[in-house]
């Protein structure tokens, strides 16, 4: 009995110590491992934010370019037909937008969802205005039908667009 008594004496301490021990190194791992994630979500977000930023700059670019006033007077030519003109804007906001897709992984669905939107407004009133027209117009007649119906618009959504990922902006950054 005196024996176990002895060994306990022995024991008991060091096995106070090795917990004692044990709990201190899960501490410092955990502390270590907490500060290793901060580090690494701060190199996170120094190497996505920029890219984060270059996304809401170019579909606010793609916003831009498909406007009709910045749409109409950039492709215009007046040897084209009403037609032959429709067909090139809706191809060139296809191509702006098809480039540009990609973008909407670092936007908010909103955002994103007005962007989609303001587009296919744009080519609903180059649609409408086309079909409003004789076969005979020309690229002329096209231009001024679009700029009459979008002055009769109330809502302008490529403005709502631009003014949404502004807002997403400054809430996010």
């Amino acid at each position: 009995m005196e024996y176990i008594v002895e060994l306990l004496k022995i024991v008991l301490p060091a096995a106070l110590v090795i917990y004692a021990m044990y709990l201190v190194v899960v501490s410092f791992l955990n502390k270590d491992m907490e500060k290793r994630l901060i580090e690494l979500k701060l190199k996170n977000k120094e190497v996505v934010l920029p890219i984060r930023l270059q996304a809401y700059e170019r579909l606010a670019l793609l916003l831009e370019r498909v406007s009709p006033n910045n749409i109409l007077t950039r492709l215009y030519n007046s040897n084209y037909s009403a037609k032959e003109f429709q067909q090139i804007l809706l191809h060139e906001i296809r191509e702006e937008f098809h480039h540009n897709i990609a973008q909407q992984i670092y936007v908010g669905e909103g955002a994103w969802n007005l962007v989609q939107s303001a587009v296919e407004d744009v080519t609903v009133l180059i649609n409408k205005s086309a079909q409003l027209l004789p076969a005979e117009a020309k690229a002329i007649d096209l231009s001024k039908k679009v700029f009459e119906l979008s002055m009769d618009a109330d809502r302008d959504a490529i403005a709502k667009a631009i003014k949404a990922l502004k807002q997403e902006i400054q809430v996010e950054f």
